[in-house]
Formats: structure tokens, sequence, C-alpha cells
């Protein structure tokens, strides 16, 4: 099994799946792709001599260039870790029900445009909850809105704030992305 992983950020999340599948003699990363150049995601990578690739947001709205990329992997599977753009329709269904992302709270709660990070646990703790969590689910056109795969959940209490709520999440996202994602390749 081929798996890409698109990232934005520092990645976190990147390096603890690379982590997870240096073992796995049937799942190969095929590449870190971001459309930050300066992306720790793609540091991550070079030290696990992963292939990157730098794309721009008119490449990926564009997507022949980077269809090209992807196509010589004969991927399975792309994992949006920390990816912040919209992927584009024509992207989305040249890839059908093979991209997959993590988003950091219960959905349908606190997902759409601009609800990533601490925005989503602001409004968390701004609405009161009792719990959060993370939701992996399939990408489709919408923010946040494909079908959802699994939900992991931590209970929250009053004395709980941006930074506590930040910590409960990257604990379920280091414990349950990498096996979720190891579930569905076993699966395709």
């Amino acid at each position: 099994m081929k798996i890409a992983l698109f990232a934005s950020g520092t990645g976190s999340n990147v390096k603890n799946i690379i982590k997870h599948f240096e073992k796995n003699k049937n799942v190969e990363i095929a590449g870190v792709f971001s459309n930050k150049a300066n992306a720790g995601a793609l540091l991550h990578a070079i030290e696990a001599e992963i292939p990157t690739y730098v794309f721009s947001n008119q490449e990926l709205n564009d997507v022949n260039q980077l269809f090209k990329s992807i196509e010589n992997h004969d991927l399975d599977l792309i994992v949006l870790a920390g990816f912040l753009l919209k992927i584009p329709k024509l992207f989305i269904s040249k890839f059908e029900g093979k991209i997959i992302n993590l988003h950091p709270s219960l959905l349908p709660k606190f997902g759409g445009k601009g609800m990533y990070g601490a925005h989503v646990h602001r409004a968390v703790l701004s609405a009161n909850e009792l719990e959060t969590g993370i939701t992996i689910h399939y990408v489709n056109e919408n923010y946040d809105e494909g079908a959802v795969i699994k939900q992991f959940k931590t209970a929250l209490t009053e004395s709980d704030n941006l930074e506590s709520v930040q910590e409960k999440i990257k604990l379920l996202e280091k414990t349950y992305f990498p096996i979720t994602i190891e579930e569905l390749t076993n699966k395709l």
C-alpha cells in the first residue's frame, strides 16, 4: 500500500505517521506534499528519506502537474495531516474515496472554513462542551463534511483551557490517527 501525506505546518502528525509505519513492510509513505516550502512536515520527511513535493496554491487548483507527481506513485491513500487548503473538486473526483482528513473536533460540530487548530478549540471552550475529540473522515467537496470514518473523544472539565484542550487533542491524534490509517490500508 502506498500513501501520501499532505501537510501545511509543523508536521507533528506527519512525524508520528512516519514513525508508526517505518517498520511496516506493507505500507510505504511514497511522499510528503506541502503547499509551503518551509513546512516542518517536509523536514520530517527528509529525515526519514521520504520524497518531498512542494506545490503552489495555483498548482493545487490547476491540478495537472500535481496529478502527474501523484500518479507516478500509484497511491492507494492520500492523508491530509494538517493540510489547510480546500481540496478542489477535480482532485477529489480523481481520487474519490482515497482522501482522508483529521479534524480536531467531533464533527459535525466546529467544522467548516476557518475551523482549524486553536480556532476549533476556542469554539469548543466557548460553547461549554462537556467533551471534544477528533474526527477522521473522507474528504468531499465541502470542508469537514465527508463521511466519518472514526471519532475519538475526551472529556472536558471546567478547569480546561486552550492549552489543556490542545494537549488532549494532540494525545488523541498521536494515539489514534496512525492506527486508523493502518486499519484503512488493511481494508483497501
